[in-house]
Order: structure tokens, then sequence, then C-alpha cells
């Protein structure tokens, strides 16, 4: 479970590092973590690209415990057309979707 997690948190650091030194600085962050129960965070960069995603811990004290991630994460490719996937990483695993995703 922590795996699907550290992939879907992985996927989404490198949709926000920038593909070449362009000095892409961070435009705005949010961050929502007391370190229990749910959290949040977004960001986006001066180079166009974004990254929102919240979790929460679902089935809490059974057998079925998992945490559930919903985000979403956007970069503009190099033809100039933004590509957004948005996922859903449970205990089924790294679900994306997306208009150029067969």
């Amino acid at each position: 479970m922590k795996s699907v997690i550290a992939i879907a948190l992985l996927v989404c650091a490198a949709a926000a590092l920038p593909v070449d030194p362009k000095g892409a600085e961070t435009t705005s962050q949010n961050f929502d973590n007391i370190g229990t129960g749910p959290f949040a965070f977004s960001f986006q960069t001066s180079d166009g690209k974004s990254v929102s995603a919240e979790g929460q811990l679902k089935n809490l004290g059974t057998e079925g415990e998992a945490i559930e991630v919903r985000g979403q994460y956007s970069y503009i490719g190099d033809d100039g057309v933004t590509y957004t996937i948005t996922y859903i990483a449970n205990e089924l695993g790294f679900q994306p979707q997306g208009a150029h995703i067969p």
C-alpha cells in the first residue's frame, strides 16, 4: 500500500520538475497536513506545471484499511499542448486517466 502512495508522489514530483534548467520557479503552493487525518497539497510552477492531490485513510480500523489519494498533474508538452492526468491511488493500485492515455 505504501508503495502505491510512494509511486503516486514520485509521479507528481517528476511532473513538477523542469525537463531542462529553464529557471522555473514555484508560483503558488498550498499544504494542508497536520500529521494525522486527511491531507491535501497543490503547487504550480512558472513553466506551466501544476500538481494537486488529497488523501485520506479508508476503512479505518478494519482489515481493509488503506490510504486513498486522488489527484492530478499537468504539464505543457514539447508540442505546446497542455497534458493533464487525473488519478486515484488506493488498494487497487495507481489508476491514471487522461485524454492522451489509451
